[in-house]
């Protein structure tokens, strides 16, 4: 058996199958690790032309679209065998090498249970890309930021986040490599979510176990980004304050978790006002759909920690909204 299973979850995605996939194939299928595609119910001919073009990748038909989250835990559950899983978007352009970095670090540190590679632009390769860059973190408000990237602001990549691994609080979806035992230990990923922030959720549960999770700056890959909601999509801004709201809520003790909530959703109200003022209603009415949805869906919770477990994570003692709009902080940094 080999060590390695590098996932692609598809879902009609046969352009970006043609697209990414010879690379994909190329450098990654070796005596260590497979690539696999996993599939959501296509019907745009994708695992066909994948049977016919590339045989050697390994195909999985799932039958029907179960969503990101519910697609991998699907997917993980019937290649259990592997010991080391590895997510990757269909959108992502590997390198030569991309995950060997990857898969060394994590058998020279068993405490680390999932780790990420450096994500840069495909659009615009010498910058960081907007959702992963070179680590996630989130701030003390449970705003998820990057190392490389701050709200819309995002870096060029000078070398400054290069050198030795480093602890991040959450590592991106786009390419997150984790411990398949650990993965399935710890439930996947939350179904509930369906799509976005699903892996920050993940990477929070992975702390509270007493795992760390890195960042592998000898490991590159580019990232379209937007391949299924593009930034700025009412669906996508939906998924992803629901989403944040529901994070906080299961990742806290449940008074502390409460009160938490409460603050968001003041902040989120000032979110909702601004889309509103700039006649952007489409977005203005997701958020409020996020905020309508997630009292009955937290019910869902039951189990909560007994420690603040986002207290603990790098980035936290950051108030990103302070630091994107005071100028006055943005000058102190």
């Amino acid at each position: 058996m080999k060590k390695l299973a590098v996932i692609i979850l598809n879902w009609n995605g046969l352009n970006l199958l043609k697209q990414f996939i010879p690379d994909a194939a190329r450098f990654t299928i070796s005596p260590e690790a497979d690539l696999i595609v996993a599939d959501n119910g296509s019907t745009d001919g994708s695992m066909e032309w994948l049977a016919a073009s590339h045989p050697e990748v390994v195909r999985l038909p799932l039958g029907r679209n179960y969503g990101f989250a519910e697609g991998y835990n699907r997917a993980i559950s019937h290649f259990s065998d592997y010991p080391y899983t590895l997510l990757l978007n269909s959108d992502v352009a590997v390198t030569e090498g991309w995950w060997k970095p990857l898969l060394d670090f994590m058998e020279a540190n068993p405490d680390v249970g999932a780790c990420q590679p450096k994500i840069r632009s495909f659009n615009r390769p010498e910058y960081f890309e907007y959702a992963g860059a070179a680590g996630g973190l989130l701030d003390r408000l449970a705003f998820p930021y990057c190392r490389g990237r701050l709200f819309d602001i995002v870096e060029k990549d000078e070398g400054q986040y290069d050198g030795a691994p480093a602890d991040i609080a959450w590592a991106s979806g786009a390419a997150l490599m984790t411990r398949t035992s650990l993965y399935l230990h710890l439930g996947g990923l939350d179904t509930y979510f369906f799509a976005h922030m699903e892996e920050i959720d993940l990477c929070c549960r992975i702390h509270a176990a007493g795992r760390r999770v890195c960042f592998v700056p000898g490991s590159k890959v580019f990232h379209v980004g937007g391949a299924s909601l593009a930034q700025g999509h009412p669906q996508k801004t939906y998924l992803n304050f629901r989403n944040n709201l529901l994070l906080i809520h299961k990742n806290l003790p449940r008074g502390l978790g409460r009160r938490r909530t409460f603050v968001r959703r003041l902040v989120d109200t000032a979110a909702l006002l601004m889309f509103a003022v700039k006649g952007d209603f489409a977005n203005a009415k997701a958020v409020w759909k996020a905020h309508r949805d997630f009292p009955a869906m937290s019910k869902r919770y039951t189990d909560f920690p007994d420690h603040d477990v986002l207290a603990a994570l790098p980035g936290a003692d950051r108030r990103i909204l302070l630091d994107r709009y005071l100028p006055r902080r943005r000058r102190r940094k």
